[in-house]
Parts: structure tokens; sequence; C-alpha cells
């Protein structure tokens, strides 16, 4: 079952059980999916949607920052229950030790692709390679931190 499959099943499973905090979230993560297929005509693999709920679980922990600096307690907890739905359907996360050895590995990639010699010019190559393998599992933003110093201290 693919994890667009198994969204729209918990949707159903949600209506049986009257779950109707659940059920909502599970509704706009579908309503989402649904877009993105119809702006790039496109059918969503794993890896697709896992963008989409990425994107989705970092809109809600902006908004919970911005509702807990407004003193709106409320609508921060709403969105706090919304990031625990659509947490469920992300792969585990990965640890820093194992995110360091993927970052690790595709240093040595790109390095003995371009003749050994590491710059910050690399630094779309390495990032090409950790991407795919890293999405749903680690903050991008920060793995792009880490490899950059990591370039920078090559250099």
């Amino acid at each position: 079952m693919t994890l667009k499959e198994s969204i729209q099943n918990d949707v159903k499973l949600a209506m049986r059980a009257k779950d109707s905090a659940r059920l909502g979230t599970l509704r706009l993560a579908v309503a989402a999916l649904r877009q993105r297929e119809i702006d790039e005509r496109i059918e969503l693999d794993d890896q697709g949607v896992i963008g989409v709920l990425e994107r989705m679980l970092k809109q809600r922990r902006d908004s919970i920052a911005q509702y807990e600096q407004a003193g709106r307690e409320d609508l921060a907890q709403q969105e706090r229950f919304e990031v625990g739905v659509l947490s469920a359907y992300l792969p585990q996360p990965l640890t820093a030790e194992q995110i360091e050895a993927s970052v690790e590995a595709a240093l040595a990639q790109v390095a003995v692709a371009g003749g050994g010699a590491l710059s910050a010019a690399d630094m779309g190559r390495v990032m090409a390679l950790l991407k795919p393998a890293l999405l749903g599992r680690a903050d991008i933003a920060q793995v792009s931190v880490l490899v950059k110093g990591r370039l920078s201290g090559r250099a």
C-alpha cells in the first residue's frame, strides 16, 4: 500500500470512528496531495507525498511559533495536534550520527567523481546526492548547514 493510499484509508477509518479532529487534518492532507497532482499533472509517489507532508508540517510549526507569540495557546494546541497526525506518515527520523555518516559518504562520492578536491562549488552536487536519501528523515536545511560547514573546513 502506498503512502497516499494509507492516508486515504485512514480518512475512511476516521469517518467511521467519528473522529472529526483527525478527519479534518487528514482531509487537508488529501486536498494538498490532490492539488499538487493537479498543478503538476503527475501522480505522486511516496517521495512526492513525503515532500507535501513535510511542507505542511513546516507551515504548522511556523504557525505554532506565531500563535505562541500572540498568546493564542488554543490555536497552537490545534496545530500541535495536526503536527502529530501528519508526522505519523513520515519515515523514522535519522539520528545525528546517521546524518553525519550520510554527509561524509556523499562528500567522498563527489570527491571521487570530481578528482579529489572539494570546494564550496560542490555544494549543489553533494546536496543532490543527499536530498533523495534524507527526504522525510532529516531536516534538509540543517543538513545543508552541515554540508556547508564540512566543505568550508576542507577548503
